[in-house]
């Protein structure tokens, strides 16, 4: 009887955080009988088939495969795609050669990295694992990454082009980042802004009782939260997710320093999401099809996160669409047709600031589920913005009277702040006293600045 290959046995495995060791353990397993079956060597089995995955701890791990409901080959998919990252030693036994052609074995699959002297798994790589010389099997490869299967419905595993013209299974495996991360370091994946992904995450130490607003749009804006809380009930339990588009699309239209971020951010905050805002200016492109790239990094990272995405001064991106007189007119309304539709399918909430309703193509606010108004504050509003503001530590000089600056002064809540800053520092270096000449040059500043005169 053949003995078994001692270098196809891999000493017991620790996985990272995110990963559960035994998991680990079992794809070791799994590559060891399919390594020692192809070159007819003992093998602890006479199937790969017959090493049944194991039971899962509670982790992030076991959530992922019981939400999207993995089975044997998703899950040997993953680990595979997971290895050059947590354990690439685990793959190297993949570079052993042919002796009789003096080269790697072809049904093996992978590719080379200049900085990175391990072995790459491609779809061949899974096919090899999974298949073995079974052509039946090699087909449901195939199928793994399929429209309707978790891998591509939820954008959880990629199977890259190959080269041109080449194989279909030639091309890389590729986790989704935010899959990666989590698993490889068992925490959540929370992307920088980089050109990939050109958006900043926005957070607040306020509260809602800071935020003054009307009771109407206070209303409103609670609808999106309850949205957030209880749409899985609504679209998964009450069976209306073959009714309802995904996700939620609001616009905030108002004058500037109304309250628009902050309500973002207080959303995100009171929900648990993360709030990310585009940088339109990095999105936004005068070469054609450009933008529409721009746009589908983001969509297509943010999709499926539970995240809110935020954009600010929307006007730039969400315009309305021109009459076509040349080819630049026709790509960009493309563009805004492309945005429409990413917008319309995107399963999170999408919050859109404009100062102006009337600016945004009309094809987009037909599909808003919640167009809420940020008005101006009123003289009562302003007082109370005043009161809020002013730091506990500071003193009022005298003839400083508040209720008059609210009446007299018809300023945003931005404004306001403004203002605030502005002469709270001068109290700081004048023994903690505001005063009335401090307040009314900010004030002066603060309409200077929209082009009134006090």
């Amino acid at each position: 009887m053949a003995k078994k290959a001692k270098r196809n046995e891999p000493a017991p495995l620790t996985g990272p955080s995110g990963l559960p060791a035994g998991e680990m353990q079992w794809f070791a397993d799994v590559l060891n009988t399919r390594l020692n079956l192809y070159f007819s060597l003992e093998a602890a089995a006479p199937d790969i088939y017959a090493l049944l995955p194991p039971a899962l701890p509670a982790s992030d791990y076991r959530d992922l495969v019981e939400q999207y409901r993995l089975g044997f080959a998703e899950r040997i998919a993953l680990m595979l795609a997971l290895m050059p990252h947590v354990n690439p030693r685990q793959l190297d036994v993949f570079f052993t050669k042919n002796a009789t052609f003096d080269r790697p074995f072809t049904e093996f699959g992978g590719y080379s990295h200049p900085q990175h002297q391990g072995f790459l798994p491609t779809g061949e790589t899974l096919a090899f694992l999974l298949a073995g010389a079974d052509l039946q099997r090699r087909a449901e490869v195939f199928r793994l990454f399929s429209p309707g299967r978790p891998f591509q419905q939820f954008r959880l595993l990629s199977l890259e082009p190959g080269p041109e013209n080449g194989p279909l299974l030639s091309g890389r495996l590729t986790l989704a980042p935010d899959l990666l991360y989590r698993l490889a370091t068992g925490q959540e994946y929370r992307p920088e802004y980089s050109t990939q992904f050109p958006a900043h995450r926005i957070e607040t130490r306020q509260e809602w009782t800071d935020l003054v607003l009307p009771e109407q749009t206070l209303v409103q804006i609670r609808e999106i939260a309850e949205w957030i809380q209880y749409s899985p009930v609504l679209m998964d339990d009450w069976d209306m997710r073959r009714k309802l588009r995904p996700g939620f699309r609001c616009l905030f239209y108002g004058p500037p320093g109304t309250g628009k971020t902050m309500t973002a951010c207080l959303l995100g905050k009171s929900t648990g999401r993360p709030v990310y805002r585009i940088d339109l200016s990095q999105v936004v492109s005068k070469y054609i099809g450009e933008t529409e790239k721009n746009l589908a990094r983001i969509f297509d990272l943010a999709e499926h996160k539970n995240w809110i995405l935020f954009f600010d001064e929307a006007d730039a991106l969400f315009g309305k669409r021109t009459e076509i007189r040349d080819a630049h007119d026709r790509y960009a309304n493309q563009e805004v047709s492309y945005l429409l539709q990413r917008i319309e399918t995107f399963d999170g909430v999408a919050l859109l600031a404009s100062n102006q309703r009337d600016n945004l193509d009309a094809a987009f606010t037909r599909r808003f589920e919640s167009m809420i108004y940020f008005p101006p504050p009123q003289a009562a509003d302003r007082l109370r913005i005043w009161q809020q503001s002013i730091p506990e530590r500071a003193t009022l000089g005298a003839g400083v009277d508040l209720n008059l600056f609210a009446r007299r002064y018809d300023l945003s809540g931005g404004s306001i702040l403004n203002v605030v800053r502005f002469a709270a520092l001068r109290a700081v270096a004048n023994g903690g006293v505001m005063q009335l000449a401090d307040l009314e040059e900010g004030v002066g500043r603060e309409m200077a600045k929209e082009g009134r005169g006090s």
